[in-house]
């Protein structure tokens, strides 16, 4: 596929001009962030506002899943739908593909939330969380290992799949409809593009925040 061709090396490693696209939109998000926040103000203009307002989102819906923990989520939850949503909408752009239509980035993504889980479940609960793999029995150790690598494949996947397939209609689209449907194919990609970062952040999060209860659980079952 074309977005998967080698543009040039460094060393061995070749980049792909999806990796490009990767570090443009990183390189965006972070100089427009240092921008929009250079002069913040207690009597904020219309940017801030829209800025605040999403932040202030994004912090209710993570305290609705999980009390009390979310500053301590804000960052990695928020930088995951962020990124999501400015990379699904990238494929609106002339010439440029959705990095999230490529199974290597979702499976970055993926595995990123499979560590960040267990590093915040260790961060709230000690090295006792792990013992929730043990539990109820310890024949049941394999089962959870293959659940955590199994949600993780399906979480990379799920994205992939649903992104690629957007594009590929929205081709198929124009080609036989030309530019009769541009306005509902548009449209019909930003919604897709908003859900499936939601999905994909909301279902991070879930995880997240079973890992953080692991012991609450545990103890409940106990008592």
């Amino acid at each position: 596929m074309e977005e998967t061709i080698v543009v040039f090396h460094i060393g061995p490693l070749g980049i792909t001009s999806i990796v490009i696209t990767t570090w443009g939109i990183m390189l965006t998000l972070g100089l427009f962030c240092w921008l929009a926040t250079r002069h913040l103000s207690l009597q904020p203009g219309p940017l801030q506002t829209a800025l605040e307002g999403i932040v202030s989102t994004m912090e209710a819906a993570i305290q609705a899943v999980l009390p009390g923990q979310a500053r301590q989520l804000l960052p990695f939850i928020a930088t995951l739908w962020i990124y999501i949503v400015v990379a699904n909408m990238t494929g609106l752009i002339p010439h440029l593909h959705s990095p999230t239509g490529n199974l290597s980035v979702t499976a970055g993504l993926a595995i990123l939330v499979f560590f960040s889980v267990h590093w915040f479940g260790i961060h709230q609960n000690g090295l006792q969380y792990l013992r929730h793999y043990l539990s109820p029995s310890p024949l049941l150790l394999p089962f959870h290992l293959i659940s955590e690598v199994t949600r993780t494949i399906a979480l990379a996947v799920r994205l992939f799949g649903n992104i690629m397939s957007l594009e590929l209609v929205a081709l198929l689209v124009l080609l036989v409809a030309g530019l009769l449907v541009p306005i509902p194919l548009l449209m019909l990609h930003i919604i897709e593009a908003l859900v499936q970062a939601y999905i994909f952040g909301m279902l991070a999060l879930i995880y997240v925040a079973g890992a953080m209860q692991s012991q609450q659980s545990e103890k409940g079952k106990q008592s």
